[in-house]
C-alpha cells in the first residue's frame, strides 16, 4: 500500500493486487529516459550495440553466436525496446503538456496583472499632469518674475526721465 505524502489527497486504505505506485515518480523516470532517447548518446549506445550483435552474430566461432543470421533475438529485444520507450515518451510529452498549460495560464494571468498596473499607473500619471496643469510650474514663475520686472523697470525709467529732465 502506497501512502500519499499529500496532505489534501486521502490516504489510500482498501487492498489491491494490483502493484502499487506513484505517477509522480514514474512520470519523473519517464521523462528522464524519453530524454536520454532524444540524445546522440543514445544513438551512439544503441548503434554500438546493434553493430557489435551483428559483427558478434556474425564473425564469432559457431558454438559462441546466440543469434544467427536472421537476429530474430536482436529483431524481438528492439521491438520490446520501441514497445516500451513509446507510451513512455508519450507520458513525458503528456506530463509537458500540461507544464505548458499551468505556465501559460499563469503567464497569462501575470500579463493581466501587468496591464492592469500599467493601466493604473497611466490614470495617476494623467491624473498628476492635470493637477500640475493647474499649479505654477517653476519656468512659468521666472517668466511671470521677469515680466513684472521688466514692469517695474519700464516704471522706475518713466519715473525717473521726467525729472531728469526737469533738474
Amino acid at each position: 500500500m502506497v501512502r500519499s505524502q499529500r496532505l489534501d489527497q486521502p490516504v489510500e486504505v482498501r487492498r489491491s493486487l494490483r502493484p502499487a505506485y506513484d505517477p509522480e515518480i514514474f512520470g519523473q523516470i519517464s521523462e528522464r529516459f524519453a530524454r536520454f532517447m532524444g540524445t546522440a548518446r543514445f544513438l551512439v549506445y544503441m548503434t554500438t550495440v546493434v553493430a557489435f550483435w551483428v559483427l558478434w552474430n556474425s564473425l564469432a566461432p559457431h558454438n559462441l553466436r546466440f543469434d544467427e543470421f536472421p537476429f530474430i533475438f536482436l529483431t524481438l529485444i528492439l521491438s520490446l525496446q520501441a514497445s516500451y520507450a513509446a507510451p513512455l515518451i508519450l507520458l513525458a510529452q503528456n506530463r509537458q503538456a500540461d507544464r505548458d498549460r499551468i505556465q501559460g495560464a499563469e503567464d497569462r494571468s501575470r500579463d493581466e496583472r501587468n496591464l492592469a498596473d500599467t493601466d493604473y499607473l497611466t490614470r495617476e500619471v494623467a491624473a498628476l499632469r492635470n493637477a500640475l496643469g493647474e499649479v505654477a510650474t517653476r519656468d512659468f514663475v521666472r517668466s511671470e518674475l521677469r515680466d513684472l520686472l521688466e514692469e517695474l523697470v519700464d516704471e522706475m525709467k518713466k519715473r525717473e526721465s521726467p525729472t531728469a529732465g526737469n533738474s
